[in-house]
């Protein structure tokens, strides 16, 4: 528990150290509300879609855990080159511990990131269904950052190329972004697109986050329980497996 610890609070150090990554990492679901909220919020609603800011703000949420979660995989691709990780790696404890340590640092920032998109979509006019789901809310932001950690961390793991992961993640990143329903609505789909959106792991965790939010559910908040709980376990054992592979 002491390695878990240890990881844990030193990935929140170095990101309420990067002033610049924080601001960052606001600026682009900043750009998305007020370029598609309010640019194709007319559009939206004269189609009979309803408000779509409503639609669109847990998206964004999920798509700023998304993006934050996966990226913290470069820290490991950095230790691996200036010696921090061998340095972990020799210490009397085990790597599972040391990952998963890790991952709930990296979960913890992906979750404050999305704490601090959702209180700027509320002050941009978005209005929850229910306050007392938002702490259900969290639980489902922490769950979709905790899995995308896993898989940046299980990715890094196998990189040493601090320029390469990004490009690589980017690839892997914005398909399951847009065929999440993160931005638009998954009905009514081509029969090869709905097929290939159910085995996107975060339309689950977009639907759950909408759903408890606004009360929009496409697929039910008790499926998305059944399939994303599995998923994050999944992710963190290969993350796990990943990351004790690594040569110290």
């Amino acid at each position: 528990m002491g390695a878990i610890y240890v990881m844990w609070k030193r990935q929140l150090k170095r990101f309420t150290r990067a002033k610049a990554r924080i601001a960052i990492a606001l600026f682009q679901p900043l750009l998305f509300l007020i370029a598609f909220g309010f640019g194709f919020g007319p559009i939206y609603e004269k189609a009979g879609g309803g408000d779509y800011m409503t639609f669109l703000a847990p998206g964004i949420i999920a798509m700023t855990i998304l993006f934050g979660s996966v990226m913290n995989g470069i820290e490991t691709i950095w230790d691996k080159q200036f010696g921090f990780l061998k340095e972990t790696l020799v210490a009397p404890v085990s790597r599972t511990s040391i990952m998963i340590g890790r991952t709930l640092g990296g979960a913890s920032v992906g979750l404050i990131q999305g704490i601090m998109v959702l209180i700027i979509t509320l002050l941009l006019g978005f209005k929850p269904y229910s306050f007392i789901n938002l702490i259900l809310a969290l639980i489902v932001m922490f769950g979709i950052a905790t899995f995308f950690t896993a898989l940046g961390i299980a990715i890094a793991s196998k990189f040493e190329d601090m320029q390469a992961f990004p490009l690589v993640m980017n690839l892997l990143v914005m398909p399951i972004f847009f065929l999440s329903g993160a931005l638009f609505s998954l009905k009514d789909l081509p029969n090869a697109l709905s097929i290939a959106t159910k085995f996107n792991p975060l339309i689950y965790g977009v639907d759950a986050l909408r759903g408890l939010l606004t009360g929009i559910y496409e697929i039910g908040l008790y499926k998305d329980i059944i399939v994303f709980i599995p998923l994050i376990i999944l992710m963190i054992s290969i993350g796990a497996w990943s990351f004790s592979k690594i040569e110290a």
